[in-house]
């Protein structure tokens, strides 16, 4: 039942403390508050004159919100601000901005110019021993393989822990289940893991060239097969020879110094990037990952790379190597720094060096000086030179069993010990730690002309589309990246437009895969400049706005796509926001 409101009349005479304090209150300070809350809406009357007769039309005022300046727009502005800077700004030329936070790092500060004792630069790898396959589950082993602080992780007979068939990936299983399937074959020379020397054999040197072919699974089984047999028959022949017996050639070279020439080492073929990628055709053996803790898995929902939308060979999908003792993989980092997983299958060992994130550029001077190009060439440090320029390198043995964990950014080089098989795939934990990297590289590889393999602007779209993120330092990183993509977007769009350009939008399909530019391969991202390259075949190449106006300053002949209607990325980057944990 409603209660009758009290009439003036019950209101008046002495009435409560309360009313009593109520009317001693300043009226203008109330008129104050009051229009604190207010809203109002602007109309005019618009006389309009028909058939001889004045009448009044009602016309609602838009007001006019100036727009920010582009130079205060952050990720705490929404996206409609963000294109009222963009609109509002008179940019001339090129925009061109980075993707990463200014003054923003999470990276650990490693003082570099800190001299390091000699004893103190071949640091022990941290290597974790499974209890139990609970132990392999546990967040503890996520946050220890990620922490920035640890470039490597030795994962020790991870595979007896989570019983995990390594047979199916033996060279006997690889024959039986596709004997026919490609092998990529690098030749190279067999020499001790820790030296490099150049093909006449004077002098350590950091090149470490190889030519390429190609084979099947059947056929490299043979080979390393029969190099095995060979090497137990050597052993069998140096057994039965007394050990005094040596030919005074063989002396020579015993005693020779390092500085002398040393006899060329023997050639070897190293059968790398087998592709695992088809579910039909290893389906046992992609089944039996499954076995692993969701962060080391090849797909999961908190690896960037399954945010891809596509395949990246080798990088979201499993590729095996076969060994023979000596096989090389040389110096680098993965692509666009991302982590890496490596399972060695056995029966041999692995020897593994590697170096911390921090010293990549050194390492990048070290490539240069010696004439190799650190992103794209071949290269084997010389150990001495990384000492001498304090440079530490984790050094370890890899056996049967046991998983590498590359944490973001690591620089690595690896040699078989023995025959053996490894698997291998990148993933890309959502951290702060790995994106930076992520972006760093990618920015990096623009101003080198390298392809980033990792497509990272139509990659933090989908994250943003698709992902709660609950850590802080992730979360302003993706948000600053969004933002400046729609800020290249929105004031290239606006160019374009003012220059008379006709934009056609043409939306994406499923699995459709990123675009790179044709001439310099930079990621393009939704506005797409398209040209006909042979009218009778209808081929159309993707370039970037540089490199299509280096052809035609006027883009006479070329066609501007638009895959993302710039509401649909507005949507996106407002909805995009940092999620409590849920504890």
């Amino acid at each position: 039942m409603v209660k009758k409101a009290p009439s003036t009349k019950e209101k008046s005479g002495k009435g409560t403390k309360t009313e009593r304090a109520a009317s001693k209150v300043d009226p203008l300070k109330l008129k104050a508050l009051s229009m604190g809350l207010s809203k109002e809406l602007k109309i005019l009357l618009v006389k309009v004159e028909s058939g001889g007769r004045q009448t009044f039309n009602i016309s609602e005022v838009q007001e006019q919100r100036i727009p920010i300046p582009l130079s205060k727009i952050s990720i705490t502005n929404t996206a409609a601000d963000v294109i009222g800077a963009c609109r509002g700004a008179s940019v001339k030329g090129k925009f061109k901005e980075s993707y990463l936070p200014p003054a923003f790092s999470v990276k650990p500060n490693i003082a570099a110019e800190t001299p390091i004792p000699r004893d103190k630069l071949n640091p022990p790898t941290p290597s974790i021993y499974l209890e139990s396959k609970r132990d392999a589950f546990s967040p503890v082993l996520l946050q220890f393989c990620t922490d920035p602080k640890n470039a490597v992780t030795v994962i020790r007979g991870l595979a007896g822990s989570l019983r995990l068939n390594l047979g199916l990936f033996s060279t006997k299983s690889l024959v039986e289940a596709n004997s026919d399937h490609a092998v990529e074959v690098r030749t190279q020379v067999q020499q001790p893991a820790d030296e490099n020397w150049d093909p006449s054999g004077a002098t350590q040197t950091w090149p470490c060239e190889s030519s390429r072919s190609h084979t099947t699974i059947a056929k490299y089984a043979q080979y390393q097969a029969s190099t095995f047999q060979e090497s137990l028959e050597e052993e069998k022949e140096s057994e039965n020879e007394e050990d005094e017996e040596q030919t005074p050639n063989q002396s020579a070279l015993v005693s020779l110094p390092s500085s002398e020439q040393k006899p060329v080492g023997k050639i070897i073929k190293f059968g790398t990037n087998i592709d695992l990628s088809d579910p039909k055709r290893w389906k046992p053996q992609l089944q039996e990952l499954l076995k692993l803790p969701a962060f080391m898995r090849v797909e999961s929902s908190n690896n960037m790379l399954s945010h891809v939308g596509h395949t990246i060979l080798g990088m979201n999908t499993v590729q095996l190597y076969m060994k023979v003792p000596g096989s090389r993989t040389p110096g680098h980092q993965e692509n666009n720094n991302f982590c890496s997983v490596n399972i060695n299958i056995g029966p041999g060992d692995c020897e593994w060096f590697a170096v911390h994130e921090h010293y990549w550029e050194l390492i990048n001077n070290l490539c240069e000086k010696h004439g190799v190009d650190y992103l794209t060439g071949s290269w084997w440090p010389v150990l001495e030179d990384l000492y001498s320029s304090n440079i530490p390198v984790y050094r370890f043995i890899q056996r049967p069993g046991d998983l590498v964990w590359i944490n973001a950014g690591t620089v690595h080089w690896v040699q078989a010990v023995g025959w053996c098989n490894n698997i291998a795939w990148n993933v890309g934990p959502l951290n702060s730690y790995q994106y930076q990297l992520a972006l760093e590289r990618f920015e990096w590889n623009e101003v080198k002309k390298v392809k980033s393999i990792v497509p990272m602007i139509h990659v933090s779209w989908n994250v943003a589309r698709t992902i709660k993120i609950t850590d802080q330092d992730t979360f302003k990183m993706i948000k600053h990246c969004l933002l400046q993509s729609i800020k290249h977007i929105q004031i290239l769009r606006d160019q374009l437009v003012a220059a008379g350009k006709k934009i056609c939008y043409q939306s994406r399909v499923k699995d459709e895969p990123a675009y790179y530019c044709n001439e310099c391969d930079v990621e393009v991202f939704n506005l797409l400049f398209v040209t006909s390259e042979n009218s009778s075949k209808k081929t159309y190449v993707v370039h970037c706005e540089d490199c299509a106006r280096a052809k035609n300053p006027s883009l006479t002949g070329v066609v501007v796509l638009e895959q993302y209607r710039i509401e649909e990325l507005m949507k996106i980057y407002d909805s995009f926001v940092l999620v409590s944990m849920i504890l």
